[in-house]
């Protein structure tokens, strides 16, 4: 009786360890490499953190019908503005990691909102996942026509005579325009009052009816008003001055290299996406930045097509990162409740 009960157990334990096995050759065979073959297999979700008509729409709109192609599916573009980005960028940390939610990046969320709001519940470098940069923009410092100012000179001089007297629009507390405007009027000692608006289109809208006048924002979103003459350039920041306003100075020019910063506009996902997604929606993003139309209409609007690893947008988020940590410290910047003082 010893016997057989042995062999029994014998046979059991054999048994079991082949089924172990079979069990990790099937993970092997469908685990995430093997499902990242297939992926997506779905409808993806493409989360943007700024409300529609700005230039986070405006790329994401490029690019996404000819992601969808090298995809094979359908991708749905939803706006999820407020708080600078944050709003939107809190929704994608809350998605699944399995590569069907992704996320619009920019400077706003991942640099100048983290760098300047203690509160903030993420931290970019640890709990989103890098895929691509795709565009870097200029930002541009423009006013309404009826502001008394042609030139960034008599612009400042304005603002100096007339100390509280202006507010300028942002698409957000803690996002890049705000905090751009906010070391502008450290370095050069002017009071303006920010008003925070849900993204460029309904900042612009303000400053367009001449209830704000004075706007900073991405060249692409502001880029037809600028040309029609309904919105009068004064300052961008960018590496150069602009080919389309060849008479407008960088902010470098004017001696305020600290608010000389260009945007960049990024896919990003969820902490821990598999690696093999990530590649997988690097190359369809990388094919998609080659393609001439895309190519055209991404430059027209004043960007600059950037692509790369995503380990070179890990990087460029810590860089950006980094750089407004030291602005904000070296000026002594503080953020309560929207406000930064």
């Amino acid at each position: 009786m010893t016997a057989k009960l042995g062999l029994g157990q014998a046979t059991i334990r054999m048994v079991t360890m082949s089924l172990a096995v079979w069990a990790g050759l099937l993970a092997l065979v469908t685990g995430p490499a093997a499902w990242a073959g297939t992926y997506p297999e779905r409808e993806i979700t493409l989360i943007l953190p700024f409300a529609t008509g700005g230039t986070t729409d405006i790329v994401a709109t490029t690019v996404a019908p000819l992601l969808e192609k090298e995809l094979g599916q359908k991708i749905k573009i939803l706006s999820r503005s407020g708080q600078g980005g944050v709003t939107g960028t809190l929704e994608l940390l809350k998605a699944p990691s399995d590569g069907y939610t992704l996320g619009m990046a920019t400077v706003s969320t991942t640099a100048t909102n983290p760098a300047i709001n203690k509160a903030l519940k993420y931290d970019p470098l640890v709990d989103l996942t890098p895929i691509i940069n795709i565009v870097a923009t200029p930002n541009v410092l423009a006013v309404h026509p009826l502001f008394k100012a042609d030139n960034f000179k008599q612009f400042l001089e304005e603002l100096q005579r007339k100390p509280g007297k202006y507010s300028y629009a942002s698409t957000g507390s803690g996002g890049i325009a705000h905090l751009q405007m906010e070391i502008f009027k450290s370095l050069t000692k002017t009071d303006i009052v920010h008003i925070a608006f849900r993204g460029a289109s309904p900042a612009i809208g303000d400053v367009l009816n001449g209830q704000v006048m004075v706007l900073l924002d991405n060249l692409p979103s502001s880029m037809v008003y600028l040309k029609s003459g309904r919105l009068r350039p004064l300052a961008v920041a960018a590496p150069k001055r602009l080919a389309e306003f060849p008479e407008v100075p960088t902010f470098k020019e004017l001696g305020l290299d600290s608010v000389n910063r260009s945007a960049y506009y990024g896919l990003v996902g969820p902490k821990d996406l598999p690696k093999e997604v990530v590649r997988r929606l690097n190359a369809a993003m990388t094919e998609v930045l080659k393609h001439p139309d895309v190519r055209k209409k991404l430059l027209a609007h004043g960007a600059f097509i950037l692509g790369g690893s995503p380990e070179d947008f890990h990087r460029q988020i810590a860089d950006e990162l980094a750089y407004y940590k030291r602005e904000i410290e070296g000026l002594g910047l503080k953020f309560e409740a929207g406000v930064i003082n």
